[in-house]
């Protein structure tokens, strides 16, 4: 990847983190952590991947994004004000009843939202859906979607990914954001999901491991994942919960507690410091 690009990314998704403190605390609740870990991705699916127009958000042939993990919603929208589908000043009335940014995305409130999604499990259905919809009428638009970990211990995902399989949904993009942790503790330790790689390949899928968190990484696996022919293509994306937040990162407990005043100011200092190091 191009050393300009990466670092604008970075600039982004930086920007990014800090949305998704200030809404999340204004709020007084959300979920930060699984929001920090998935962020690097939409970032980039948003400013270096996707055909999307702020300008045109129901264009027939723009790629879809399907946040299956639509607890992390806090991510999506901050991506979604910088790229420009709706003021940046909408991000601290995240949650409060009269908002257009609720607890889950929702594609009768949230300009750019593609799909209302918060019950996990059925995002990646929906996400089937629209891929054999554009194969069906011949359109040539792609699908991504964003799991965590901890969903895919829903036995919707496995229907969903056999179905993908075998519809020869090439232009699907299935998403793991693999940080490890949910709700009660580890993925392992709840009810284990692995091996995820080795799974999705006995489902009939081509199977992509990277860091989450590596723009390179993460460039390399979508441009493959567009190229490769035949399957629908599973990114299994290594992440830290919290990433960005030096006391959220990798701790279970920031799965879904909105921080203090005093660790709000911590983590804004934090990602403040970072961007100014970035944009120097």
């Amino acid at each position: 990847m191009d050393a300009a690009v990466k670092k604008q990314l970075k600039i982004k998704a930086c920007k990014a983190r800090m949305g998704i403190i200030e809404g999340v605390y204004n709020a007084k609740s959300g979920h930060p952590g699984g929001s920090l870990s998935c962020v690097d991705i939409i970032t980039y699916l948003y400013f270096n991947h996707m055909n999307v127009d702020p300008a045109d958000d129901k264009a027939p042939g723009r790629d879809r994004f399907v946040l299956s993990k639509g607890h992390a919603a806090p991510a999506l929208y901050a991506v979604l004000a910088l790229k420009g589908f709706f003021p940046e000043d909408w991000i601290p009335t995240l949650r409060k009843s009269d908002s257009k940014l609720q607890g889950h995305p929702s594609m009768r409130y949230t300009p750019g939202v593609d799909m209302s999604t918060g019950s996990l499990g059925q995002g990646i259905s929906a996400a089937c859906g629209m891929a054999l919809g554009a194969k069906l009428s011949g359109e040539d638009f792609r699908v991504y979607t964003i799991l965590g970990d901890g969903e895919i211990e829903e036995g919707q995902v496995w229907e969903a990914a056999m179905y993908a399989s075998a519809k020869g949904l090439d232009n699907l993009v299935a998403v793991i954001d693999n940080n490890n942790l949910q709700i009660d503790g580890t993925c392992a330790e709840v009810n284990s999901v692995y091996p995820i790689n080795e799974k999705f390949k006995a489902f009939g899928w081509n199977v992509i491991e990277i860091d989450a968190h590596s723009f390179d990484e993460i460039d390399a696996a979508f441009n493959a994942a567009k190229e490769f022919k035949g399957k629908p293509t599973a990114i299994i994306a290594k992440s830290i919960k919290g990433k960005g937040v030096s006391y959220m990162e990798d701790v279970c407990s920031w799965h879904g507690t909105a921080p203090n005043t005093e660790q709000y100011q911590q983590a804004m200092a934090e990602l403040s410091e970072a961007l100014k190091e970035l944009e120097a």
